[in-house]
């Protein structure tokens, strides 16, 4: 059993926790939730009636956030030539190809992204088990093995984030930080929504079944569910 702190349950008390809230609803009272002495991080999880044991059934894909995460992203771009210093220039913390490749096999990993140009790859396969279970493993679908570096970092500095389902079929994402105003956290939580309902996979025939629940919650605070049919209604409104 969990045990939660008194300010946790302190939090309880002040929403009804069994209640489905529309978007507004629910973005006010998810920053009157993020008590923490620090910027919390507010998150989005979402339960979908998919199979992700099934390769037709997996959600996966990247989208940028129109008001960024909040959070300082450290790119790093395994490149060699020419792409080293078009990954310098568009802000990359960390450049390089077999040195870098290296130091993250000898146990390195303070950065928060991985691109990499497909010549490099050659180089990076070896790291799929040290990347691939955080979620960092450059993918050329996700746009993260690609040529056009400038654009790729660009887009990782600016808030991109990676919608992808875990084992359960549970998508958990980063909607943005709690000093963000309520006007940007809805901007970037319909964002999400609305690209989850584009991925959706073809043989689920209703979208308000595709998600069958949706809650926000702060770092250290406690989860508030959302309407998912009423969510659906004002986005496609």
């Amino acid at each position: 059993m969990i045990k939660r702190s008194k300010r946790y349950k302190e939090l309880t008390k002040k929403y009804k926790k069994d209640t489905f809230y529309s978007l507004d609803e629910a973005v006010k009272t998810i920053k009157e939730l993020a008590t923490a002495k620090y910027n919390e991080t507010i998150n989005l999880t979402v339960k979908l009636s998919v199979d992700p044991k099934k390769a037709e059934e997996q959600v996966r894909t990247m989208v940028a956030l129109p008001q960024g995460t909040g959070k300082k992203v450290r790119v790093l771009v395994l490149a060699t030539g020419d792409k080293v210093k078009e990954a310098q220039e568009a802000g990359a913390e960390f450049v390089g190809a077999e040195d870098l490749i290296d130091k993250i096999m000898k146990g390195w990993l303070d950065f928060d992204a991985v691109i990499a140009t497909p010549d490099a790859m050659k180089f990076a396969s070896k790291l799929g088990k040290i990347l691939g279970p955080r979620g960092m493993m450059p993918n050329p679908k996700l746009g993260t093995v690609t040529f056009n570096v400038k654009e790729a970092v660009q887009k990782m500095k600016a808030g991109q984030v990676e919608l992808k389902t875990d084992k359960f079929g549970i998508v958990r994402t980063i909607v943005g930080k709690a000093d963000f105003d309520a006007a940007r956290l809805k901007e970037n939580l319909v964002t999400i929504i609305k690209t989850l309902i584009r991925i959706k996979p073809a043989h689920i025939g209703t979208k308000t079944l595709y998600m069958k629940t949706m809650a926000l919650h702060p770092t250290h605070g406690p989860s508030v569910l959302l309407d998912i049919n009423g969510v659906w209604t004002e986005i496609a409104g």
